[in-house]
């Protein structure tokens, strides 16, 4: 086959997107199929990949609020890019503009939408979460609602990937959702990297003896990630114990960020680690990973971190949650720092069990949704 993916969110200076990407461009071609990226660019480019693989740049403004990535604005540069590459499969990765652009493409393809990201739950049920229940917010936005039901209409398959997140899609009244949980990169991310010198050098980069616990956090400097509230339930949880946190990222709000952290010398931002082994490494060092959004669709850091052994510390709803929720790990109150706080308490007093056994990689994932896109192809799919 030949897939498309209409990736809006890919940028080389992304996260978890780029994760995926990275893997599916290796696994598609492993898998006997044509993996083509189309991402919005500076300029019209093709950078190749190897035989099979390759991301090809449609020339497109930048985004406002973050000018690493870029936007599809014109509908017709991306047919005119459909129509040339005329593939089997076409994908959008964004529920957003660019997903409305391939379900009005006239193309035959069979359509799919991999719902990498979860809107309501990233800016809605945040803005509003402390003043309305849920069911009043959607509500609210019953016009994102109505429009991902066009969506669902006009493709063959929503891929989510977390049982949560399929769950309030099919009550959204979306028909044709297919769970896909994503998964890790394979052989990277174990419980054997732990260093306990590394250890001691972050602790000591803490200001904090050995004896002290060490959080880290992985993620973009964005709102919805809530490393303010991270920050504060360290501090707080920090007025009783020893606690060191390191928050591993970068983005818009770093400069926010290190003002709440102020002088404090026991939380510290670090700049991304983009070597992949030396976050592991980093990674299992640590004694627990936490994380305060819960707007994720699948997190992808955090089953990073079950995969080298972290326990983890989230939020009580989103993919962080199920991923906690399937390692035993503690949850909080999500928006609330005191709740975050006690939870960090709590597993200082009363440590999980570290993570064991196999986490689910992303070639399981990607082997499942090569399979669903072969039964797309099917007659008994096409009469469905």
């Amino acid at each position: 086959m030949r897939i498309v993916d209409v990736c809006a969110f890919y940028t080389p200076a992304g996260g978890g997107v780029r994760t995926y990407v990275e893997r599916k461009l290796k696994a598609a071609p492993a898998a006997g199929h044509e993996m083509i990226i189309l991402a919005p660019g500076r300029e019209d480019r093709i950078e190749e990949r190897g035989e099979g693989a390759r991301i090809e740049w449609l020339a497109s403004p930048r985004f406002p609020l973050d000018r690493r990535y870029g936007y599809f604005a014109d509908q017709d540069q991306v047919h005119a890019a459909l129509d040339r590459l005329r593939p089997d499969v076409v994908e959008a990765s964004s529920p957003w503009r660019s997903a409305s652009m391939v379900a009005d493409w006239r193309g035959d393809a069979r359509r799919v939408l991999v719902m990498h990201a979860d809107p309501l739950s990233a800016y809605a049920y945040r803005w509003f979460g402390r003043v309305a229940e849920r069911e009043t917010i959607d509500r609210g936005f019953s016009w994102f609602w109505r429009h991902l039901q066009r969506l669902d209409d006009g493709y063959d398959a929503v891929v989510s990937a977390s049982p949560s997140l399929s769950q309030r899609l099919r009550e959204g009244g979306l028909a044709h959702v297919v769970t896909n949980p994503m998964g890790v990169d394979p052989g990277i991310f174990e419980p054997g990297l732990r260093d306990p010198p590394l250890r001691a050098r972050l602790l000591d980069r803490c200001a904090l003896p050995e004896n002290a616990t060490l959080l880290i956090g992985v993620g973009r400097h964005a709102a919805e990630k809530r490393w303010p509230m991270v920050i504060d339930a360290a501090i707080a949880a920090g007025a009783d114990r020893p606690v060191g946190l390191l928050l591993i990222g970068e983005g818009r709000d770093s400069a926010k960020l290190a003002r709440r952290i102020g002088d404090n010398p026991h939380i510290h931002l670090l700049s991304p680690i983009r070597d992949r082994v030396g976050l592991a490494r980093t990674m299992a060092s640590a004694d627990a990973l936490i994380h305060g959004c819960e707007a994720e669709t699948f997190c992808m850091v955090a089953a990073e971190a079950r995969a080298s052994g972290l326990p983890l510390i989230a939020p009580d709803r989103g993919g962080a949650f199920d991923q906690a929720q399937a390692s035993g790990g503690i949850v909080y109150r999500s928006g609330s720092s005191a709740d975050a706080a006690r939870a960090i308490l709590r597993f200082i007093d009363t440590p999980p069990a570290r993570p064991f056994g196999p986490v689910r990689t992303m070639d399981e994932h990607f082997a499942d949704l090569f399979g669903l896109y072969r039964w797309l192809e099917t007659p008994a799919a096409r009469a469905a």
